[in-house]
């Protein structure tokens, strides 16, 4: 039989902070020590649990134009509705169970805020965003941006009835996701009703963790719940999760970029080198224009 992966800590939601005036998310990786060095390629992980904003007519309600380069930029919606514009020209909305991945590459300015309709009326925002690394050999491709829909990601029934996988990055049991990938990285939102279960196969050499967004559950004998993030130690093959209430859990697991990380806010790469140049080139407008 394979061995389960044993967990190496659940990690509870550290206090929340607004991130502009639209996105009040629990910071994990800002809150706990070493997790950039230990869980790549994952860089960052901003949890928005559920939370109602009043009507307003502030349409640019978020974060206004702010740069990236050299890593990608993954926001998944459960609620309420996300903008984006960037200038690479690229522009859209994502709502429940949509995905933006953005890859910002050689470098890009973009502006996130609450859909026009959706800041008028109110309502209740649940997302999360990952920053995943760029191996050194991809930091300076052209930005891209990949707008994935509810209805393009791959799914998996889960047997008599128990729940359902959607698989947004990856594969699972067959089905695959439509996001496109610069290393290999798996992204599954797996919905269980209370007293089902769901194995993953994850190989020790890849890093892997467990949000758990919504109820309660046990990942082999141990139990986590809402807004916990289980990280995995790099031995076993499996894991295993039960839900002990209905539950929603993403599980997301990677290879490990082998290079030295670097980082000053917004911009991730190898040397100090190559973040003097990511500034000079910000500086100079070499990020292109967006207008707030």
């Amino acid at each position: 039989m394979t061995e389960l992966r044993p967990i190496e800590a659940v990690l509870h939601a550290p206090e929340p902070h607004w991130v502009g005036d639209g996105f009040r998310v629990a910071g994990y990786f800002a809150a706990y020590e070493g997790l950039v060095e230990r869980l790549s390629p994952f860089l960052l992980l901003d949890y928005h649990a559920p939370h109602v904003y009043p009507p307003t007519e502030n349409l640019r309600r978020g974060v206004g134009p702010h740069p990236h380069r050299g890593f990608e930029t993954v926001t998944l919606a459960f609620e309420g509705s996300v903008a984006h514009h960037d200038s690479a020209g690229n522009g859209g909305v994502i709502g429940p169970g949509d995905v933006q991945w953005m890859t910002a590459g050689a470098g890009i300015l973009h502006r996130e805020y609450h859909e026009a309709e959706f800041a008028r009326r109110g309502g209740r925002m649940h997302m999360l965003q990952l920053w995943v690394n760029l191996p050194k050999a991809s930091k300076l491709t052209a930005p891209r941006y990949q707008a994935l829909t509810a209805a393009q990601m791959g799914r998996v029934r889960l047997p008599d009835d128990q729940g359902e996988v959607r698989v947004i990055a990856g594969e699972f049991q067959g089905a695959r996701g439509p996001a496109r990938t610069f290393t290999p990285i798996r992204m599954l939102d797996a919905s269980v009703r209370a007293g089902g279960k769901v194995a993953f196969d994850v190989p020790a050499r890849e890093n892997a963790l467990v949000l758990v967004v919504e109820g309660e559950l046990t990942l082999g004998d141990t139990p986590a719940r809402t807004s916990d993030l289980a990280v995995f130690e790099n031995r076993g093959e499996r894991i295993e999760l039960a839900a002990r209430t209905d539950v929603r859990a993403l599980l997301l697991a990677g290879e490990p970029i082998d290079e030295p990380v670097v980082q000053y806010g917004p911009f991730v790469m190898n040397t100090e080198g190559e973040i003097r140049r990511a500034i000079a080139d910000f500086q100079a407008g070499r990020f292109g224009r967006l207008d707030d």
